[in-house]
């Protein structure tokens, strides 16, 4: 790989006047330019993205952590941040977490060492909170922040969508309601459930304590402990998922199991992934719009960036339920 001295020399210039050129911090004779220019073009010469950023103290790229690129919600999520800075000028370096506490905070080193110009969080883990209030460089944290950060926070209103879950399936005449949360103690699965479970109470019912299991926002969790509501007795009919790609889960085992949806069972997601809509049946889901969820998360963070100052942001979406196929009023039989 070419150096700055390679292109001096073939230039026949000194390396000083070489940055000179490629900076454009000095005038250069055109002769001088040209020759520079000339060699840069033969020896494919590419400039130290690093050893600029150390003069200018910008690197144009932003540091991305999320848990899991392969749930579709965060890959979509990313997809989103990507677009916005993109065409703000912008690149993404993508880090995962795998919600390890320890990985996170090795990525969030590294970035550092990077000199990436802002960052974003998505569901921060029990990570050194210490470590995020003394970060030096702009940060937005997705999902969740505990309350003593002072931190610019987007996140969904994760009460009100176990709400609409509660309205849609109790308005669908279902009244033997289960709930697979998602890990234990991850806040934002926490505050679904409790949505969920406060509104089944105001409107005079119960959700009992063994009719919420916990399984790891994937098809496979959400498929296990669907075997284990569904093999029970009285059996549900209608189970409230924390994400879709348990929802998921949840349909093959009631294949499986010979047991109709919607007809004698409804089920509920939640995020609204694209494979949602393509499933058999089509899946009803608590909507997030990750895209939007995205594209704010990325411009809170480059206001943050042009303007370090300005107040603490925290701003909350409200989701919406988008309905398809796999909830219907209860088959009376």
């Amino acid at each position: 790989m070419a150096t700055i001295k390679d292109v001096a020399r073939l230039a026949g210039v000194s390396f000083t006047t070489v940055s000179h050129v490629l900076n454009e911090t000095r005038p250069v004779s055109p002769d001088a330019r040209q020759r520079v220019l000339n060699a840069v073009e033969e020896l494919a010469y590419v400039p130290s993205a690093l050893a600029r950023s150390l003069k200018s103290k910008v690197t144009g790229s932003i540091g991305l952590i999320i848990p899991n690129n392969t749930n579709p919600y965060f890959s979509e999520l990313a997809r989103g941040i990507e677009d916005f800075c993109y065409g703000a000028g912008y690149s993404v370096i993508l880090c995962n977490s795998d919600d390890d506490a320890d990985k996170q905070n090795d990525y969030l080193q590294v970035l550092l060492t990077k000199r990436c110009d802002g960052l974003i969080i998505a569901t921060l883990t029990q990570t050194d909170h210490a470590l995020l209030g003394r970060l030096k460089i702009p940060t937005v944290l997705l999902d969740r922040a505990p309350k003593e950060l002072m931190i610019d926070l987007v996140s969904t209103d994760n009460v009100q969508g176990g709400q609409l879950a509660a309205q849609h399936l109790l308005a669908m005449q279902r009244r033997r309601l289960a709930c697979i949360a998602g890990p234990r103690g991850l806040a934002l699965s926490d505050e679904r459930v409790g949505g969920f479970r406060n509104c089944i109470e105001q409107q005079g019912a119960r959700l009992a304590s063994s009719a919420v299991l916990h399984a790891d926002f994937t098809s496979t969790g959400g498929y296990r402990a669907a075997m284990q509501l569904l093999q029970a007795q009285p059996a549900p009919d209608a189970i409230f998922c924390c994400n879709d790609l348990m929802a998921i889960g949840v349909l093959r085992a009631a294949g499986e199991l010979g047991i109709a949806v919607p007809g004698a069972l409804s089920v509920v997601g939640f995020d609204d992934i694209e494979l949602a809509q393509f499933v058999h049946p089509p899946l009803t889901t608590v909507a997030q719009n990750t895209r939007q969820l995205g594209n704010l998360t990325a411009q809170c963070l480059l206001e943050r960036i042009a303007d370090p100052k300005r107040p603490i942001r925290r701003e909350t979406v409200a989701p919406q339920l988008q309905i398809r196929g796999s909830t219907a009023p209860l088959l009376k039989v």
